[in-house]
């Protein structure tokens, strides 16, 4: 697949629905699983189904991603191997932003253009799945498709923000909308049981084939799908719909574990998941390793604390009488005596402070990084270099479901501390 097949990773846009953990850095930059990024997901794929030359396509906030994506991948130079950020910038052809997904990948077809590929992989940034593309691959070139979607059965319940589509026997794609908001949206592409059981999938109640925005092009059905007049923006909405009369466009099905992080909630969530007894996802499976940052760090040191279903990390230390409970606690994490924290990712730390950096913190009245002495934090998100003082109470006191203050956020009742936000010794959130 190296040789025929050329990736591009789409950023996405401002990420407004991951914010604040979007106000400095890029979606696919968001820290997940306690030691990843999300980029490193849709990497890590191309990598383990040998798709070895990859684009990243940003525009928003791309610094921290560029330096994660330099630190991380390096090939061997005689593999050809690469994955380069693709920025948007001003050129001659084009000086305005990605409009949509459609629209950033035509902004670089020069690169496809240059490369010597066959077929074109695109993925979105901000998902986490496991899939080998040769499967993909196989479809595609079965089917002898222009373009070939990823799907997923769903049930009616988790419609109204994904696009469906309906495929006949042959796997052909006769049918296509883009989150419907009404029944009679529905109904055209709903799908039979006998179709899924003809794949051998028990339906289950899963009557729907969602769009996973990952998608297979042929070369050339990619140039002219783009170029067609009138230019579409974006995939999903517009390039799909109508390219299923004119070219031949078919469904790839996938039934594993797939979860798209870009909310507040579904990344809490999918976070939280990953600390159960079978997590629906497991980083280090045999199947397909996923892959971030050497840090060299050392191992994590806990004294007389108590963990329950809680994934940590390298480098963090854990107070006495800690108690950590169905939690994710991220690189470097610093947890003093008699902490307490319940359903919660703290996403870590970028280094260590020094004994007189902590003790200029606190001549300044300002905890050190970390979480300090009985604090007490439940259902909440902790930014990278939060400092978070001692006996604070993060709980949502007033049960607000969004809302802002001068150092934290409220999404959908979870309470965020921005990156390097201050809560200072003694309050409650």
């Amino acid at each position: 697949m190296h040789r025929e097949v050329l990736s591009l990773i789409l950023g996405g846009g401002r990420g407004t629905r991951l914010y604040p953990l979007t106000m400095l850095r890029s979606k696919p930059a968001v820290p997940i699983g306690a030691k990843y990024r999300l980029i490193d997901i849709p990497i890590s794929n191309c990598i383990n189904s040998d798709c070895n030359r990859i684009y990243v396509l940003t525009q928003f906030l791309s610094v921290s991603l560029h330096r994660h994506i330099a630190n991380t991948y390096k090939f061997d130079p005689f593999s050809k191997g690469f994955v380069e950020i693709l920025a948007a910038q001003q050129t001659n052809e084009a000086s305005d932003w990605y409009q949509g997904t459609a629209d950033a990948v035509r902004q670089n077809i020069r690169y496809i253009h240059e490369d010597p590929c066959q077929h074109v992989l695109i993925l979105s940034g901000d998902q986490l799945y496991r899939m080998d593309f040769q499967h993909l691959l196989k479809t595609h070139t079965d089917t002898d498709a222009d373009v070939t979607i990823a799907v997923m059965p769903v049930r009616e319940d988790q419609t109204s923000q994904l696009g469906l589509l309906r495929a006949d026997d042959a796997g052909r794609v006769t049918a296509f909308v883009e989150k419907p908001q009404t029944r009679d949206k529905l109904e055209p592409v709903r799908t039979s049981e006998a179709w899924m059981q003809a794949r051998g999938i028990a339906s289950g109640g899963r009557e729907f084939l969602a769009n996973m925005g990952i998608y297979l092009f042929k070369r050339d059905a990619l140039f002219h799908l783009l170029n067609a007049p009138p230019l579409a923006a974006d995939f999903g909405r517009e390039i799909f719909p109508r390219s299923i009369n004119s070219h031949r466009v078919c469904a790839h099905l996938f039934d594993g574990y797939w979860e798209d992080v870009g909310t507040v909630k579904s990344y809490h969530e999918a976070n939280l998941a990953l600390t159960d007894d079978n997590p629906p996802f497991v980083f280090h499976a045999p199947e397909g390793v996923i892959y971030t940052r050497m840090r060299y760090l050392p191992a994590m040191r806990a004294t007389a604390a108590t963990l329950d279903h809680a994934l940590i990390s390298d480098g963090c230390v854990l107070g006495a009488g800690a108690k950590i409970t169905r939690s994710v606690i991220g690189v470097r994490t610093q947890i003093g005596k008699n902490v307490t924290i319940k359903d919660t990712v703290v996403i870590g730390a970028d280094g260590y402070e020094t004994t007189k950096e902590k003790a200029d913190n606190r001549r300044r009245g300002l905890p050190n990084i970390g979480i300090g002495d009985g604090a007490n934090i439940e259902n909440a998100i902790l930014d990278k270099d939060a400092r978070i003082g001692a006996g604070v109470r993060l709980c949502n006191k007033d049960k607000i479901k969004n809302g802002e203050g001068p150092n934290f956020v409220i999404r959908e009742g979870i309470v965020i501390i921005p990156r390097s936000a201050v809560v200072l010794d003694g309050a409650t959130i």
